[in-house]
């Protein structure tokens, strides 16, 4: 060829280059936009705020301050306002419908289940009641933890809380158990033991049971019953907290109709109508209960399956009953009545009201005289709040200000100074957020908000006037002035409560199909590229014969669409490490039998098959640290921590295998790289640093044994050092390979061998960080990634079909099928799994103790898509490049390398494009489904950050095997 030819050649490779970059850059464009607009419409934020309410904030607020009695014991002493009751009895009754605490008249249609809990109807209904059943609504998602943390925070719960409390169970927000404690109130729990682990040091006391056994419907019951009633006699607490979990276990494993369910609801109303008989029994002048409040509700409703966890109306509608043991309430002006009146089955007239579980920490902390959460946005509730404040003197003045009100101006007054504190806290704590969080308000909800807030202040202060003016013989015009005044700030707070709704709780629909939609169009653009390659592909291959797709082709296109056809099943995500060794292992027996059939590469075939139950073993050992049904678990129960310590022949084994993994892996870049006559300047460089970096590795497991003393100095270099050194090492290799690129010499010939080289030397750089991250697992796992690689590249021989050359795209299909398989599988076999308890938060702090969010951040990454999206995606040239074309002319060969490589990374990064399509489908279909936060979010963070490190990673290799 001459110069000039060579250079014209160059230009135009150059440019084809160019172009290939430029489509894999648009696709990682779209995917971009498109998982952007799907996540703003389905994983809606918030974020954690770390104030907290205190006493002393009561000075800032425009609000009387309560009365102080120096006579009274301390923990009685009004804080934000004056205590209504001296203790709080609250049983939490688990997925508790409005229908089983409601009378079956209040209904359409008479069910089994209604009309069981007898003891509260006869309570509601007494003349000038003093208990009341309230219809309580939820906002989804209605899984247990959720309720809680919204019962106690008063705030919406999110899928994604930015802040402190990222992947802890533990609530770090305020909340109102936190309130409790802090101003003398001594809680006592007993029952669920969520309560413990979003509470874990605010108990005074606590009697927690297990509750992940559905199956069991009468432990925790029995738990509480058992400590319940001792505790009703005695007068170390406060609040009191029993949390039943046999009715929600009863629906998940028979329904609502069933006869276990119909049995619970009586056990049910046998222990309330004890726990009402030995509070009435103490409820006289000077008794123990003389002024508790009875709280029975429930944390959610359930559909009659006994699912719960969406947003549908048997699941958002619970029940709350209350009763007030002084039984003098107090009478409520019409405006903030809501009670619907009906007779019951035995002809007497109940009142139901209906109320937000959002309320209910503002209510109770306003009944308890405590300041409310910081982040609470509930309204104190007026029915709830009159019938435990009652008629006793509740003035905000004392008897010296000649104020003679009659009971309702009484209350009125009251209960307007409460929901002054109310209002003045909520937007203190809107503008906080607003001033704080990245996803905050937009400019014209807060001017919305400010001018709602400005009237009703504007309103408080002529109230204000009102009140202090007010004499025994000009008070005619203050009941209509208080009730504008509640009036005001309850528009405040509905518009508030809209408003945190609309951005944190509620779909946006519209947002998530233009997501989908426009991940759709890069499917398309996927196909049409590579068909549009197909053609190029055309020019330089041989023609002749009829086309005929293989088995191994149609088996790859069935294994794409089968795993990713299985994310709509729960339980198919919860098994996707078994799914896709399953399918790894299927198609390595396909490939052994062709092997026996061709009579050649039996060795491969068979290699193949026997890594995938290593694989297979790795991904039981992850999944026993999730699952406590684990198969793996339940066989070889010593593993889950570590080997069997009983053992010595394990503990030998478990310590030699890593470094003998380490020692083949160093003996395999040693033999292919330093030793191979194209290997030379940079790249030999760099197969010297990592086989280096591995003499650290094993160093460092070395010292973690008992050869040496345990001194500083030796710690220091486990633990800090020698990790520094190899992501110094890895940095600079990766510097290294970058300068190669932009200045080496471009081969005009030896391009298959180069690009073999390049690969390994990107793979090597990379190796080394990635190991030392995911600790002594990491070399078994690299290494039974390169054996199946290698086998996978040697079986492509196998599979050509006659004249499959016309369609490249088809001859690729099904070892870039079983390369996207492995990847899947080197992700679970890891220990990594779909959720943020699945990160493994110890390898971001590998070498460092200090916290810095960038370095974290990328540390973490590395350990958690290393092995399954970083080296897949830089290792996939070695396909097309093993692969040789011996019938083609040879200055065709290369210019049908580069464009069949550029066709297989299209056609890998489709394969990952299509399993995030089906996420997405399935998160749609299944955003109000029990698991959609604990199961189905997860997968699609997960995934999505997985699709786009591809297509990242893709874009970055183009630049490195393509420029």
């Amino acid at each position: 060829m001459s110069k000039s030819g060579e250079v014209s050649w160059k230009s135009e490779n150059l440019g084809k280059r160019r172009w290939a970059f430029v489509v894999f850059l648009g696709i990682l464009i779209l995917h971009g936009l498109a998982i952007l607009v799907f996540t703003r419409g389905f994983l809606l934020t918030r974020t954690e705020l770390s104030q907290y309410s205190h006493c002393s904030d009561i000075q800032q607020s425009p609000c009387f301050s309560p009365p102080q009695d120096d006579q009274m014991v301390n923990h009685s002493k009004g804080c934000w306002t004056k205590p209504a009751v001296d203790r709080i009895v609250i049983i939490v009754l688990d997925a508790l419908r409005y229908d089983f605490v409601a009378p079956s008249t209040f209904f359409d249609e008479k069910k089994p289940w209604m009309d069981r809990l007898q003891v509260l109807h006869k309570l509601a209904s007494q003349p000038g009641s003093f208990a009341k059943i309230f219809k309580a609504i939820a906002d989804p998602p209605t899984t247990s933890l959720q309720r809680l943390k919204g019962l106690t925070t008063g705030g919406l719960p999110t899928f994604i809380d930015v802040g402190n409390s990222f992947g802890a169970p533990a609530i770090i927000e305020d909340n109102l158990i936190y309130q409790m404690a802090k101003n003398g109130k001594r809680v006592v729990m007993m029952g669920d033991d969520t309560w413990v682990q979003l509470f874990p040091q605010h108990f005074n006391i606590s009697h927690p049971f297990p509750s992940f056994n559905v199956k069991d419907l009468d432990t925790v019951d029995n738990g509480c019953v058992e400590h319940l009633f001792p505790y009703l006699y005695q007068e170390d607490w406060d609040v009191l907290i029993a949390h039943f979990l046999g009715v929600d276990h009863a629906g998940h494993i028979f329904g609502v109709d069933s006869t276990e369910m119909i049995e619970k609801l009586e056990q049910y109303n046998g222990i309330l109508e004890k726990v009402v008989d030995v509070l009435e029994s103490q409820s006289g002048p000077g008794g123990l209960h003389e002024n508790t409040l009875l709280l029975v509700m429930g944390d959610h409703g359930q559909t009659i399956n006994g699912d719960h966890g969406g947003g549908a109306p048997e699941e958002v509608e619970t029940s709350l009953f209350a009763m007030s043991l002084q039984k003098n309430p107090s009478s409520l002006p019409s405006e903030t009545d809501s009670s619907s009146c009906r007779l019951d089955t035995e002809k007497r007239k109940i009142c139901t009201s209906s109320i937000e579980q959002l309320d209910f920490a503002a209510t109770v902390s306003a009944l308890l005289g405590i300041p409310y959460p910081f982040g609470s946005i509930g309204r104190v509730n007026p029915e709830l709040y009159a019938l435990a404040a009652g008629t006793w003197n509740l003035d905000i003045f004392t008897p010296e200000s000649g104020i003679n009100l009659s009971g309702s101006e009484r209350w009125m007054q009251n209960y307007v100074n409460v929901l002054c504190m109310n209002t003045w806290q909520v937007k203190r704590y809107i503008d906080v957020y607003s001033a704080s969080s990245v996803i905050g308000f937009s400019d014209k909800d807060m001017s919305h908000v400010s001018d709602l807030y400005a009237q009703a202040h504007d309103n408080w202060l002529h109230t204000k006037e009102a009140v202090l003016n007010c004499k025994s013989d000009s008070c005619s015009t203050l009941l209509p002035q208080l009730k504008k005044q509640v009036e005001a700030y309850s528009n405040f707070l509905s518009s508030i409560t809209a408003l945190a709704r609309s951005k944190w709780t509620e779909f946006n629909l519209k947002m998530m199909g233009t997501g989908l939609c426009i991940l759709v169009l890069s499917l398309f653009v996927h196909i049409f590229t590579i068909k549009k390659l197909d053609k190029l592909c055309s020019c330089y291959l041989p023609r002749g014969g009829d086309f005929v797709v293989s088995f191994e082709a149609i088996f790859a296109y069935a294994a794409v669409l089968i795993r990713s056809f299985s994310f709509l099943s729960n339980s198919f995500i919860l098994e996707e490490g078994k799914t896709a060794s399953f399918l790894l292992a299927t198609a390595g027996m396909l490939q052994l039998r062709h092997a026996i059939v061709k009579k050649k590469m039996f060795l491969e075939g068979l290699l193949f098959v026997l890594v995938v139950p290593l694989l297979r073993f790795g991904i039981e050992l992850g999944q026993s640290k999730q699952a406590v049904n684990s198969l793996f678990l339940k066989s070889f129960a010593s593993w889950t921590v570590s080997v069997d310590n009983g053992t010595n022949l394990w503990i030998y084994v478990a310590d030699i295998l890593p470094f003998l993994a380490l020692v083949i892996l160093a003996y395999i870049l040693y033999y292919k790289s330093i030793t191979h006559s194209s290997c030379r300047g940079i790249f030999k460089l760099v197969a010297v640093g990592t086989i280096f970096a591995s003499s650290l590795i094993a160093l460092a497991w070395a010292l973690d044994g008992n050869l040496f003393s345990p001194s500083t100095v030796i710690v220091d270099i486990k633990a800090y050092w020698i990790p520094r050194i190899i992501y110094v090492i890895g940095l600079l290799q990766l510097f290294l390979l970058a300068i190669s690129q932009l200045f080496g010499k471009e081969k005009t010939s030896g391009w298959e061998e180069d690009t073999i080289v390049k690969a390994t030397a990107m793979l090597s750089a990379w190796s080394s960080t990635i190991i030392i991250l995911s600790g002594k697992q990491g070399p078994l796992v690299a290494l039974a990634a390169v054996i199946q690689g290698w086998c996978v590249i040697r079986l492509m021989t196998l599979e050509r079909a006659k004249n499959d050359y016309y369609d490249s795209s088809t001859s690729y299909s099904s070892p870039v099928a079983k390369w996207s398989l492995l990847a899947v599988c080197l992700f679970f076999c890891t220990g990594h799994w779909c959720a943020f308890d699945g990160l493994r938060y110890a390898s971001a702090f590998v070498g460092f103790d200090e916290f810095n969010l960038i370095r974290q951040a990328a540390l973490l990454t590395i350990d958690t898509f290393g092995f399954s999206h970083i080296l897949p995606v830089m290792g996939l040239p070695l396909i097309v490049a093993c692969r040789r074309h011996p019938e083609v002319q040879a200055e065709k060969r290369k210019p049908l390398f580069f464009l069949q490589l550029c066709q297989v990374y299209l056609m890998y990064g489709l394969t990952m494009a299509i399993s995030m399509t089906l996420t997405i489908i399935c998160v749609t279909i299944q955003r109000r489904h029990l698991m959609v936060w604990g199961l189905f979010a997860p997968k699609f963070v997960f995934d999505a950050v997985g699709l786009l490190l591809t297509d990242l990673f893709i874009c970055l290799a183009s630049l490195y095997y393509f420029a």
